[in-house]
């Protein structure tokens, strides 16, 4: 058996962390992949939330979930929302803000669509910045960050050094790269945050 894949690697890492009933975030919807993953982890007494800036994306991303969750009726937790991930801490109910148990990002372009448009660290940043807000104690970002491509590179590097500069005694920051592949292979940061010393659970 190889090695996860970094989505894989990221899915693995939610998993372990995230409960039926809790808050959660994909904030790069794109084909909704990640978004339907997430609303099977919460199950019924759970909530999804989704962001992304191409209408295309929450179509594909809606008609995913209403077909792999008809059973369910799983699609009603979820809510898609046309809006920037820089907005993510303005649009999200109050009760969301140290609550959320992980917020995904999968960074780049939506594959079928337009590669001009793109994720940008000016917007990438501050919807970084806006996760940890919103995190519980123990609860866990994931950044795949995708240099192959046009602003690619600079993206990942803007991230990475971001990542890199968070103080250790309140986070835990981890990289999953396969380093004997090509420079511009994708890549998987994680981010958890810690809980105080002397927290057992």
């Amino acid at each position: 058996m190889g090695f996860l894949s970094i989505l894989s690697c990221a899915h693995k890492w939610i998993e372990e962390r995230v409960r039926p009933g809790d808050t959660v975030i994909d904030a790069t919807v794109g084909n909704g992949v990640d978004t339907l993953f997430l609303a099977r982890l919460v199950g019924g007494g759970g909530r999804v939330y989704g962001f992304d800036i191409q209408p295309q994306a929450l179509e594909t991303a809606r008609t995913r979930l209403e077909r792999e969750l008809a059973d369910t009726g799983g699609a009603q937790r979820v809510s898609l929302l046309l809006r920037s991930h820089a907005e993510m801490a303005a649009a999200l109910p109050d009760d969301c803000m140290g609550r959320t148990a992980a917020v995904m990002f999968n960074l780049g372009y939506l594959p079928g669509a337009d590669p001009g448009v793109i994720t940008v660290p000016a917007s990438t940043l501050p919807a970084l910045e806006a996760a940890l807000l919103l995190l519980r104690e123990g609860g866990v970002l994931t950044i795949a960050l995708y240099p192959g491509h046009d602003g690619g590179a600079s993206e990942a590097q803007a991230v990475e050094s971001w990542a890199a500069g968070l103080p250790q005694e309140k986070w835990s920051v981890l990289c999953y790269r396969f380093i004997n592949s090509a420079a511009r292979s994708p890549y998987l940061i994680g981010i958890e945050k810690k809980k105080p010393r002397g927290v057992l659970k």
